[in-house]
């Protein structure tokens, strides 16, 4: 067998570490975003925003999620949405499990499959719950 009839290696172990490494971050960023639009979480956030914030909140966002920030000083507040493949996950203000059976609960996060943020009323309740008792940023930040 001569050398051009030899199997190439996999195109991914000659890219540096570096290029591997933004691709598979590019990947997160491209789904998150995809999971949050196909979702409506989004657009929820956005319409939070306009109309019970009045345009006052920002978005900071990451690879995996979204945080919606308001407030100043003390009184900083903030929506954390992360995105786990599939899922959406809420971060709790409180590190309790809850007893709903509308989404998953691990203490942390409020977890909504597909076929959960499918449902937009559940979806809707878990950004009204977290608007009403949000999470307040550290003085360290």
């Amino acid at each position: 067998m001569s050398t051009s009839e030899r199997q190439q290696p996999d195109r991914m172990e000659n890219l540096p570490r570096s290029a591997m490494a933004n691709r598979s971050r590019e990947e997160i960023r491209e789904n998150a975003r995809w999971v949050l639009q196909q979702s409506g979480c989004a657009e929820m956030l956005r319409t939070l925003n306009r109309t019970h914030l009045k345009g006052r909140a920002w978005f900071d966002e990451y690879d995996s999620g979204v945080i919606m920030k308001w407030g100043t000083g003390y009184t900083r507040r903030h929506i954390w949405v992360h995105v786990d493949g599939d899922q959406l996950m809420f971060r709790l203000k409180q590190h309790r499990r809850c007893k709903s059976t509308t989404f998953l609960c691990d203490g942390e996060y409020h977890r909504f499959t597909p076929e959960l943020w499918a449902n937009r009323v559940a979806l809707l309740e878990e950004l009204r719950r977290n608007y009403e008792h949000p999470v307040a940023e550290s003085s360290e930040d």
